[in-house]
């Protein structure tokens, strides 16, 4: 056990350090490629922030434990939407555009709503998988065709002095933040991995089931990625990548993690309760309703998503 601490903490070290490699040089690369932040946030950071999810759910399914499978992406979500969101808005209140608040948020609410139908009857089996992808393809369509329309003009900071003469400074090659990227993308793949195996290695020894472990364990150590890269994302004032982050990442986890997972080995549901979907529909349903507040999460705001999550958290244990 004592191992396994070890690399609990070398984990989250190296978590929290691609985290702030990612951000930084996501930012630095939307710049560079005049994409809106918001859409970084969507797409390349959220699908690597999600590549955890995607190894866990793979692997549980394939060695017959869907519970975790489901209990991973269904955990991760709610507490992307709770914990992070909340976490991150009390750092720093989180501007949030119309065009997210209108658009963007609805899919990951109506992914929530989708998978609880098909789970309805406690089974994904590979025509909900297929449906699933189908979903994530109009979200990723949908996504890249934003990305295509012109990004709003910064206005200039103050003016150069006439008297101090400029010279034209070469831009930054488009390789090197993809580059810096990848590398943190690595390092919150290898860390939250170290994580993830060695906190399920003690709680299983401790006799909790694959399906709380799931929910709480897993689930929060797949989504440290997030979690650092929304809140140092917010602690420089990048609000579009932090929340697009989420948001991103939520209906990654959804469509495209489980519906893969799905179509590969259909997923038996016992241990994910309707409490649990519900409380993940909640939680995201919650953020879209305090993102209609001036088009920003303030800090009480945040607060209260993190309070929310803790009571959750603590019904999950008394019901162990």
């Amino acid at each position: 056990m004592l191992i396994d601490i070890i690399f609990i903490i070398v984990g989250v070290v190296m978590v929290l350090k691609g985290a702030d490699l990612l951000t930084e040089h996501a930012s630095a690369l939307a710049r560079r490629m005049n994409v809106p932040e918001i859409i970084i946030g969507l797409t390349i950071v959220a699908a690597g922030t999600s590549a955890p999810e995607l190894f866990v759910s793979l692997v549980s399914a394939l060695k017959g434990t869907p519970d975790m499978a489901v209990g991973n992406v269904v955990g991760s979500n709610t507490m992307n939407a709770m914990l992070i969101v909340g976490c991150a808005a009390m750092v720093a209140p989180m501007t949030i555009s119309r065009s997210t608040v209108k658009k963007d948020i609805p899919f990951s609410v109506g992914a929530s709503i989708l998978l609880m139908l098909l789970a309805l009857n406690s089974y994904l089996g590979r025509v909900d998988g297929i449906v699933l992808l189908l979903g994530f393809a109009a979200f990723m369509t949908y996504t890249l065709m934003q990305a295509k329309k012109p990004v709003e003009s910064v206005p200039a900071t103050e003016p150069t002095s006439p008297t101090t003469p400029t010279s034209p400074t070469k831009p930054t090659p488009v390789w090197l933040p993809i580059l810096w990227l990848i590398a943190g993308l690595a390092m919150l793949v290898v860390g939250s991995n170290l994580f993830v195996d060695s906190a399920s290695s003690v709680a299983l020894s401790l006799g909790i089931s694959e399906g709380v472990v799931g929910l709480t364990v897993v689930a929060g150590g797949t989504s440290l990625p997030e979690l650092a890269t929304s809140v140092v994302a917010a602690r420089k004032g990048q609000s579009a990548i932090a929340i697009g982050n989420v948001i991103g990442s939520n209906v990654f986890n959804i469509l495209a993690i489980l519906g893969l997972t799905a179509t590969i080995s259909p997923l038996a549901i016992e241990g994910i309760t309707t409490v649990d979907m519900a409380v993940m529909l909640g939680s995201v349903s919650l953020v879209w309703l305090f993102s209609f507040t001036k088009f920003k999460v303030e800090r009480w705001e945040g607060a209260l998503l993190v309070v929310g999550y803790v009571v959750y958290l603590c019904w999950l244990i008394s019901n162990l």
